[in-house]
């Protein structure tokens, strides 16, 4: 079963493929169409995982892999 956590390496790996930015909800798409079946078998984490994502998203901030939202625009996230 999947965890929280996972969304760290599923949030990079989703905005690496959208070409090293995208939008929260161009991720939370591609993020669905490759880990529907996981998210649908995860418990909890199905009904939680958009707001996980978020938290993902300030994990990879803090550990320097996303850019601070203070220098990507409102609403984009990016790799570093």
């Amino acid at each position: 079963m999947h965890k929280k956590e996972d969304l760290r390496d599923w949030v990079r790996a989703a905005i690496a493929d959208l070409g090293g930015k995208a939008t929260i909800v161009a991720i939370a798409k591609e993020i669905w169409s490759r880990h529907q079946e996981e998210l649908r078998a995860s418990g909890d984490l199905f009904y939680t995982w958009q707001y996980d994502m978020r938290w993902a998203a300030n994990s990879l901030r803090r550990r320097k892999v996303l850019k601070d939202v203070s220098v990507s625009p409102r609403g984009i996230w990016e790799l570093l």
